[in-house]
Formats: structure tokens, sequence, C-alpha cells
């Protein structure tokens, strides 16, 4: 998903609770910076149950399932529009 844009038809066609995309990118200003530890990060982007969407994060030593569960969320726009690219339409479906 992340060499493509995510779109509010793409969102409309995925099923509920769905991970749709997931990545791993560095803990630090060139990456996403979480607490700025330099260690791998596991993301998870995940279709919610009213047509909404968020990215949950955590490190990388954790599954994916693990990540989707107990992962932080992101809630800055550099960084969700960083993992995945989005229109501002789909971006207006981000849950918060």
């Amino acid at each position: 998903m992340n060499e493509k844009l995510l779109t509010v038809e793409v969102l409309d066609f995925l099923e509920p609770i769905q991970i749709f995309a997931t990545g791993q990118t560095v803990d630090s200003p060139e990456g996403v910076n979480m607490s700025n530890s330099g260690k791998q990060l596991r993301w998870v982007a995940v279709r919610g149950t009213i047509n909404d969407w968020t990215i949950y994060i955590h490190f990388a030593q954790y599954s994916i399932d693990f990540v989707k569960q107990y992962g932080d969320k992101i809630c800055d726009k550099h960084h969700i529009r960083k993992l995945v690219p989005c229109t501002d339409e789909a971006y207006k479906k981000y849950r918060f």
C-alpha cells in the first residue's frame, strides 16, 4: 500500500478491522520519532468499523497482531501521510 495512494474509494472497499498496510521505520527524526531511541519500529494501518482508519506503531520486535492490539496510535499528520500516502478526503477519515 505504501507505493499507492489511499483514497476514499479504496477505504470503502476494505473490510472492517482489516490491516491494509504495514511496514517498519526507525524511531528517529528521520523516521517516526516516538521516543528517539534509534530502534526499529513496526507500524500497521487498520481500517476501522465505521469506515475510518488509523495507524498503530510499536517496537519491531513485536508481531503485527501485537502492534494492532497494543501499539500507540500515530497522531501527527506528517507521520500519518509519510507512512500511508493518502488523498485529503481519505486523511479526513483518519481516527485520532
